[in-house]
């Protein structure tokens, strides 16, 4: 059973080094040729349909999923992922990539991970990060598991990883909520200080996480995403 254990005192303060946190910033920077501002995540769905009309509902939307989607899955398996890469363990990776992989519940959730985690495969390779390009060819790869591919490389700490993580994942969803609810961007800076609020907590309690307690429920989000793939009229690929 893989278990990650972190300080119980709550969110600490960072002793990350200049370097490592300089990689940090360029692997959760927008500029990062993944693609991910091509995807809403079902968010354009639940716009069409009216779920989300305003501030408040898409605060509580993205917090939602940031608690309980990326709360419950994405951070444990994370961690999971950045100690198979530290042992050089590559069964391990490959068991979470798949795990990650078959817990999106739609089509186009899981083709979003994989397109995303090809694309940083490239990128991680032409970086000079060689076990990077033998995932370019797999059939299976998450944007997860080169993410912490990359922490593992540039010796990012565990903790400050998945803060950037989630703080990139929470970016580019205000980002696809201002084109769609719509919203101002003053609106996107206040969610986003809600976010900045909510990480570290979420950090915390993925990665005291088991084995069989990693998972999540979010029925709306699955639909939404599930009925974004025939919605007549996109902006955003999933």
């Amino acid at each position: 059973m893989d278990t990650i254990t972190t300080d119980k005192q709550g969110p600490r303060e960072s002793k990350i080094s200049t370097l490592p946190m300089l990689r940090l910033l360029q692997i959760c920077s927008p500029s990062l040729p993944v693609g991910a501002y091509a995807y809403s995540q079902g968010m354009e769905w639940a716009t069409h349909a009216g779920w989300l009309k305003n501030e408040a509902e898409t605060c509580d939307w993205i917090l939602g999923l940031m608690r309980h989607s990326l709360g419950g899955l994405d951070v444990p398996i994370l961690a999971r992922l950045y100690r198979g890469w530290k042992e050089n363990d590559i069964g391990r990776v490959k068991y979470w990539t798949e795990f990650l992989h078959a817990s999106r519940e739609s089509a186009e959730l899981q083709a979003e991970d994989n397109h995303m985690g090809v694309a940083m495969a490239k990128v991680l390779g032409e970086l000079g990060i060689s076990q990077a390009n033998d995932w370019k060819t797999e059939p299976v790869v998450t944007f997860a598991t080169m993410f912490a591919l990359a922490a593992v490389h540039w010796e990012i700490p565990i903790y400050e990883t998945c803060v950037g993580y989630l703080w990139s994942w929470a970016e580019n969803q205000i980002a696809a909520a201002i084109k769609l609810v719509p919203l101002g961007q003053t609106a996107g800076q206040r969610i986003l200080s809600q976010a900045i609020k909510t990480i570290p907590e979420v950090v915390e309690s993925g990665l005291s996480l088991q084995d069989e307690h990693i998972g999540f429920l979010a029925p709306a989000f699955a639909i939404a995403s599930a009925l974004h793939e025939t919605q007549h009229t996109r902006l955003f690929r999933s």
